[in-house]
């Protein structure tokens, strides 16, 4: 005998799902796993516990629902780096956008290095599964266009970790950031022009 098919969410159902999400990223990043809880969570989403409870399994469950969802945003830049393209403008393509996610979405960011910190319990398949297979191939790219003469002679893993440090310092670290610029209209004012002309000096042969 089949199963009838699952019943689709309505529009309450949906539209509350991605109330509790939002919530909880605003809690996360801001707490931490540990320190956040369903009671924070239901607060910030103007809920009720057993109504967060009703969607989700606990707080583990709403974690890893929008590490999940963060993955394939996160990963989306380095895809879309292009083997056929300019090596430089392809890799200072993939610099400008990450320093963008960084403006867009902050407490993404945040949730992603917390994460990380704790060793990344619940992230850890994704890393193995998705980012390492990435990071293989367009390690793999960047090396072919050292050995064609396009680029300088650098690391290619290093060179995205420095990406990556260089460009999600202004989300992870903004509160100090601002601290340090009080004169800055954003965390991020100037970061654009300083990181085009760093790697692009580092890239140019």
């Amino acid at each position: 005998m089949s199963q009838a098919p699952a019943r689709k969410p309505s529009r309450i159902q949906q539209r509350n799902r991605k109330r509790i999400l939002e919530a909880a990223l605003e809690v996360f990043s801001s707490q931490g796993f540990r320190g956040a809880t369903l009671d924070l969570i239901a607060e910030e989403a103007g809920l009720s516990k057993p109504n967060i409870l009703y969607y989700f399994s606990g707080k583990e469950d709403i974690h890893t629902t929008l590490l999940n969802q963060l993955m394939e945003t996160w990963l989306d830049p380095l895809e879309d780096m292009d083997p056929n393209g300019d090596p430089i403008e392809e890799i200072m393509s993939y610099v400008h956008r990450k320093l963008e996610m960084s403006r867009e979405f902050p407490r993404e960011s945040r949730l992603f290095a917390n994460e990380i910190l704790q060793g990344a319990p619940r992230m850890a398949p994704h890393l193995e599964s998705d980012l390492k297979p990435l990071v293989d191939r367009k390690t793999a790219v960047i090396r072919q266009w050292i050995t064609e003469g396009k680029l300088a002679d650098v690391d290619p893993r290093h060179l995205i970790f420095s990406i990556w440090a260089t460009t999600q310092h202004y989300a992870d670290f903004a509160v100090q950031v601002r601290t340090l610029m009080p004169e800055a209209s954003s965390p991020t004012e100037g970061a654009d022009a300083y990181l085009d002309m760093l790697f692009r000096k580092l890239l140019t042969r």
